[in-house]
């Protein structure tokens, strides 16, 4: 007696079998980005001219900064030439009065390069924060640092020392103009112009954000 086992069937190969489902046509894939989704605020590094911007407004205020320490420093070898200056133009006075004259015109000077300082650091922070106006008022200063350049010229910046302390205020006003400059090409106005960076979809995880 002979055993016979069942013999496996083949599958038909024709429509109705298994491999007619692999014409079909799978379903795509849902898209990541949602095209209703909220817009989200980012965080972009700003572009070249932007940080080259920058960069010229530090370079000037650092400048700014060591004209008004070397004029500080300098105090007593400026206040005799200041003292004669101020004699040059009235020398009918008692000597106590040129020597006042010379302390208000000498701190009056200092005062003023500090207070275009803070000015200016003010206005480069109000800047970076896409503040309406800053370039105008930043230009503002840099009239005012003009002016006040021209009286240190004639009364202040004398002696030994006066050709280095013109040199230091004509150094920071060119970093500060050329800066303002550079803060008007077509990326820097654009950048401006947005006030925020802003994106639509998921919001990134902060270890990816710029």
């Amino acid at each position: 007696m002979t055993d016979e086992r069942p013999t496996a069937r083949p599958f038909p190969t024709g429509t109705g079998g298994p491999t007619a489902d692999s014409g079909r046509k799978r379903p795509e894939r849902p898209a990541l980005d949602n095209p209703n989704a909220a817009p989200v605020i980012v965080k972009q590094p700003p572009p070249f001219s932007i940080r080259v911007t920058q960069l010229l407004w530090v370079l000037g205020l650092v400048a700014g900064s060591v004209a008004v320490v070397y004029y500080f420093v300098v105090r007593e070898d400026q206040l005799p030439l200041i003292i004669e200056a101020v004699r040059g133009v009235d020398g009918s006075r008692q000597d106590s009065t040129y020597a006042t004259a010379a302390d208000i015109i000498y701190w009056s000077a200092f005062w003023g390069l500090v207070a275009l300082l803070l000015i200016q650091i003010t206005l480069l922070v109000s800047f970076m924060n896409r503040k309406d106006g800053a370039r105008w008022w930043m230009f503002f200063t840099v009239l005012g640092q003009a002016a006040l350049y021209l009286v240190a010229n004639e009364l202040v910046a004398e002696g030994e020392h006066g050709e280095i302390l013109r040199q230091m205020f004509a150094v920071q006003g060119g970093l500060v103009l050329l800066a303002i400059l550079v803060s008007t090409f077509p990326g820097a106005l654009r950048w401006t112009a947005r006030k925020h960076d802003v994106r639509k979809g998921v919001i990134a995880s902060p270890g990816s954000e710029v």
